[in-house]
C-alpha cells in the first residue's frame, strides 16, 4: 500500500463546499471535547464518512482535504475511523487529522490502541500524522521509514521530516539503497544529538 492520498496539503484546490462547511463549523456550539457541527454540517460529515471507503485517487485526496478544512466538528468521526480494519480508510483518517495541524489531537490519537512495533506503511502514516500535529517523538520512527522498500512511503516520511525540521541531509528517496543509507545515517546522527532535549521530544 502506497498511501498515495497523503500527498501534501495544498497540492490540490479544496472543493467549493469547503468554505460553506468551514463557516458553519465556526458558528456551531461546543459540545463535549470538540466543537459540534450544525445539523447540516453533521449530515455532510456522515455522508463523506459513508463515501470515503469507496473513493480513490484524486477523489480520495479531495475528501481528505474536505475533512481537514472542516476541522474540529469532524474530529470524533475521524478518530473512530483510525481504528477501521481497512488500512486505506484508517490511513485516510490519519492523513486528514494530520493535515489539521491541531496539536490538541496528539493525546487522543496516542490513546488509540496501536502496535508499538508496527513496521507497515499504515504505522508510518500514524507517525507522520502525529509529527504533523507536533509530536516530535515520532521522528525516529519516520527516520526508520526512510529505509522502507516503497518509494512512496520513503517520500512521505521525508516530506514529514522536512516539514517539521527544515532539514533533508541530502537524502533522496529515489537514489540507490547504498546512497540512501548514507542519508539515513546523517538523519540518525542529527536526531541522536538532539533527542535528549525534552523540549524537542515532548517527553516521549
Amino acid at each position: 500500500m502506497h498511501l498515495r492520498f497523503t500527498l501534501a496539503a495544498g497540492a490540490l484546490a479544496l472543493a467549493a463546499s469547503c468554505a460553506t462547511t468551514a463557516g458553519e463549523a465556526r458558528t456551531a456550539q461546543s459540545v463535549g471535547p470538540w466543537l459540534a457541527a450544525s445539523p447540516n454540517l453533521s449530515q455532510q460529515i456522515q455522508d463523506q464518512i459513508t463515501r470515503l471507503p469507496w473513493t480513490h485517487g484524486l477523489e480520495r485526496v479531495e475528501t481528505i482535504h474536505w475533512f481537514a478544512s472542516v476541522g474540529e466538528p469532524a474530529y470524533e468521526e475521524l478518530l473512530e475511523l483510525v481504528a477501521d480494519p481497512r488500512s486505506d480508510v484508517a490511513g485516510a483518517a490519519l492523513a486528514a487529522l494530520g493535515a489539521t495541524r491541531d496539536s490538541r489531537l496528539v493525546e487522543p490519537l496516542r490513546r488509540i490502541p496501536w502496535p508499538t512495533d508496527s513496521e507497515d506503511a499504515l504505522g508510518l502514516e500514524r507517525a507522520r500524522a502525529l509529527l504533523r500535529l507536533g509530536d516530535w517523538s515520532m521522528i525516529p520512527r519516520l527516520i526508520e521509514g526512510l529505509g522502507h522498500e516503497s518509494f512512496m512511503v520513503r517520500t512521505l516520511c521525508l516530506q514529514a521530516l522536512q516539514e517539521a525540521t527544515h532539514e533533508d541531509f541530502d537524502y533522496h528517496p529515489g537514489e540507490s539503497e547504498p546512497v540512501r543509507r548514507f542519508g539515513v545515517v546523517r538523519w540518525q546522527e542529527w536526531w541522536s544529538a538532539r533527542s535528549a532535549d525534552p523540549i524537542l521530544t515532548g517527553g516521549g
